[in-house]
């Protein structure tokens, strides 16, 4: 049975004053998702530069290159790579949300910096293609064939890859389990330490409790996550494949996934998405309990610059990832 929990719209004093000031900074903007994809993804970005600041130092910063994979059908891949100074053996790879369609490791830097930090270990980004023009599974079989590549991008970035951990929020948290539940049915399964998946996109039900309290928002809205999942998947109906909504993995596929770490934004339409994964997870047999920041929105861990729930969360998470690797 899914766990049952009192929603609430009140925000953290923090988070409302942090509200409030994009609200001020922004004035009356249209929403992205109601515009050309490209602009949309302009001003995504622009106001995902207030929270990309004072970045932490990392010991190395580069991009790297995953090759096509003609078996894949993936073209070149550009990924981020951020070396936490002092840096333990390992890696872990960071897929950005932004709704299948928005954002790149650009819009996400400080809070793979901060992720580095926090565990010791390297964060890799893949720039995976982006919706609507790249639709399912563009995106998916791209950060598989990141996670395919990753033994040579490894070497040429003198880094072992193992103990390997994945990590995302939002549609990157979809697209990091996703990729785990691919490699399975492929017989290739990953050898993963563990992975993070921060407020994850893991069905396509618009009407869970969480998505019909939390409909008009504040932050992300019904709507909004509507038309990001018609940029992702058109018009086909998904929820019966897995790959596209993981939480209807079957049991022995889910009971077979490493260590999760799950944390849930308590004021957020996606609450109930990682609910559903925890109840499914423990039919399969497993005990893990998702954290739920209570009177944060979604998209808080962009934030750490300016709010403390975000650094706590993303030291809890490196916590997880130093106690697993």
């Amino acid at each position: 049975m899914t766990r049952e929990i009192a929603f609430s719209a009140a925000l953290d004093p923090d988070m409302a004053a942090l509200l409030e000031r994009v609200a001020r900074e922004d004035g009356p903007l249209p929403d992205p998702t109601t515009l050309p994809p490209a602009e949309g993804r302009r001003r995504a970005a622009d106001g995902n530069r207030r929270w990309n600041v004072d970045l932490p130092q990392m010991a190395a910063s580069e991009d790297l290159s995953v090759p096509a994979d003609p078996a894949l059908g993936t073209p070149a891949i550009r990924c981020r790579l951020h070396v936490a100074a002092d840096a333990r053996p390992g890696l872990v790879v960071f897929v950005h949300g932004g709704g299948f369609a928005f954002c790149s490791p650009e819009t996400h830097e400080r809070a793979a910096r901060v992720l580095a930090a926090e565990s010791g270990r390297a964060v890799l980004l893949p720039d995976y293609r982006l919706a609507p023009e790249h639709p399912y599974p563009a995106g998916l079989t791209d950060v598989v064939a990141t996670l395919r590549a990753l033994p040579r991008l490894a070497a040429t970035a003198g880094i072992p890859p193992e103990p390997l951990f994945l990590a995302g929020d939002s549609a990157g948290a979809n697209l990091a389990l996703a990729s785990l539940l691919h490699e399975m049915r492929a017989d290739r399964p990953v050898a993963a330490a563990g992975a993070l998946l921060f407020y994850g996109n893991y069905d396509a039900d618009f009407e869970s409790p969480s998505f019909r309290f939390f409909a008009e928002g504040p932050g992300l809205t019904r709507a909004k996550m509507q038309r990001y999942w018609r940029f992702y998947v058109g018009d086909r109906d998904m929820r019966g494949d897995a790959l596209a909504c993981p939480v209807h993995a079957s049991r022995a596929e889910l009971a077979a996934l490493p260590p999760l770490h799950l944390l849930a934004a308590g004021v957020d339409p996606l609450l109930s998405d990682t609910l559903a994964l925890e109840t499914r997870l423990a039919d399969a047999g497993r005990s893990e309990r998702a954290d739920i920041v209570p009177g944060v929105v979604h998209g808080f861990l962009q934030m750490t610059h300016d709010l403390a729930a975000a650094r706590e969360v993303l030291a809890a998470a490196g916590g997880f990832v130093r106690a697993h690797g």
